[in-house]
């Protein structure tokens, strides 16, 4: 009898469980004979294999500790850099203004040996904008940097592939290094609408990578030289539930969840973009508008944190209490909270994939700062709009890069969405207000041109991909 395939899917935060475990990525590959080894946070492996288990599937640590020692103890000056160039060192074939942004900020807040050796850095990524050799070159450099961290598990269970969430952006790239150097296949897949985009070339050898769209796989043909016979388009498994309407919660349940008034509209504002700047000016703004007596019907807002917000870092925290303080003093205003997963996998969990979608489907009109869930509401077919209002002088802290938000408009997924007018675009509050009354009173307006958007982004509306994903790696696995 020919011995069980046997496969090493990485699953380092929670959007990644979404992708493989909350979709039909796993049940397909274990239906179909293949066992699965689950890698993901170490202190969380009981936690996960009460959640998710089944027969076939056992989870490991992903040994995250190791890898960040591993990054900060062994040559980290070289490691770093090689990271860096690789993040922003696309082709210019492509649309590199979320690239450039991501150079500013690393130029705006460095300091010593890394602030004199910037201007040489620049000068690489734009030899490696130009060249492919160049680019292929850096790849290739990394490979040095490969530990023996996971020796262990691939004596002990000898995979025929490792599936990793991304193509080495993230500290998965030690284990893809591990599996190649051993000859084992290697595969990934894109989890986040604007990841192309936005990480680059891949931190390992990856023999195959799976994504959303013929737009997604351009990036990664142009940009970042994938052949494109290794680049498999099969739509996005983590929506397949949208799709399927499987987390939907009925409009009074929800409600009644976060004491809404059933009576008054609902504005929904998911945070986003915290990193370059606050949010706190776009959701006082919506906060005014909805008691203000200016809006076409009586509304009421529901703020949903970003979970950046939860990290330990002083200004995201801060402007989370802001937005409490100011759900608390003015009447209208609601707050929800991510669910976490807790450890590495943090705040991007698929532990309230029922309040997201329900907090989408039943808004009238849904605002955000061109955050991936923008897409994720255009399935729900609810009115959106891109909320841009500039804060002065972005966080004000010294040493910290700011950008406003007026001027992110033409990163590549943000261009893509004005582009299709899947949406309007509010830069300030005059347009914010004229906005919202607009799809107010018009709220099957830009409609079709939602559908088409979701068309070109998603690929697939059947909710198949998470098996249409599983079914391409099996054959991989299987030789094909």
């Amino acid at each position: 009898m020919p011995q069980a395939k046997r496969v090493f899917i990485s699953a380092d935060h929670g959007l990644a469980i979404v992708y493989f475990l909350q979709s039909d990525v796993v049940p397909t590959l274990l239906q179909n004979g293949v066992e699965v080894v689950l890698l993901t946070d170490d202190g969380l492996k009981e936690q996960i294999t009460r959640r998710f288990g089944q027969p076939g599937l056992t989870v490991e640590g992903l040994r995250l500790k190791q890898c960040r020692q591993y990054a900060e103890q062994h040559d980290p000056s070289a490691q770093w850099w090689l990271n860096f160039l690789r993040r922003v060192g696309a082709s210019d074939r492509i649309n590199l203004e979320a690239l450039t942004s991501h150079i500013r900020q690393v130029d705006a807040e460095a300091v010593g040996k890394r602030k004199l050796l910037m201007p040489l850095m620049k000068g690489v990524i734009g030899m490696m904008r130009r060249s492919q050799g160049v680019r292929r070159a850096v790849v290739n450099r990394q490979e040095r940097y490969t530990p023996n961290i996971y020796g262990d598990l691939f004596e002990r269970y000898r995979p025929d592939m490792v599936i990793a969430s991304t193509p080495g952006w993230r500290y998965d790239r030690y284990l893809l290094r591990e599996a190649a150097r051993r000859g084992i296949k290697t595969g990934a897949v894109v989890v986040g609408w604007d990841n192309p985009s936005s990480y680059s070339l891949p931190g390992a050898r990856v023999d195959w990578i799976h994504c959303w769209s013929e737009v997604q796989k351009q990036e990664l043909v142009e940009g970042d030289d994938w052949d494109p016979a290794r680049v498999h388009i099969g739509g996005i498994p983590s929506y397949d539930g949208y799709f399927r309407k499987q987390w939907l919660m009925p409009r009074d349940e929800y409600f009644r969840l976060h004491n809404l008034d059933p009576q008054r509209k609902l504005l929904s504002y998911a945070c986003s973009f915290i990193t370059f700047s606050p949010n706190y000016q776009n959701i006082e703004a919506l906060a005014r508008l909805v008691n203000s007596g200016d809006l076409a019907q009586p509304s009421q807002l529901l703020v949903r944190l970003h979970p950046n917000h939860f990290m330990d870092e002083p200004l995201f925290a801060g402007e989370r209490e802001r937005v409490f303080a100011l759900a608390r003093e003015m009447p209208n205003v609601h707050v929800v909270e991510p669910v976490p997963l807790g450890g590495e996998l943090g705040y991007y969990s698929g532990e309230d994939m029922p309040e997201k979608t329900s907090m989408m489907a039943h808004s009238d009109v849904f605002l955000t700062v061109y955050s991936t869930m923008v897409v994720e509401c255009a399935i729900h077919d609810r009115p959106i709009v891109a909320v841009c209002i500039d804060a002065p002088g972005g966080w004000n802290q010294p040493g910290r890069f700011s950008l406003a938000l007026s001027e992110i408009g033409n990163w590549p997924t943000h261009q893509r969405f004005r582009e299709a007018v899947a949406g309007r675009v509010a830069l300030d509050a005059a347009e914010l207000e004229a906005a919202v009354n607009f799809y107010l009173n018009n709220p099957d307006a830009d409609c079709e041109a939602r559908r088409e958007f979701i068309r070109r982004e998603c690929t697939y509306t059947d909710g198949l991909a998470g098996k249409r994903t599983a079914d391409f790696f099996l054959k991989t696995i299987q030789g094909g």
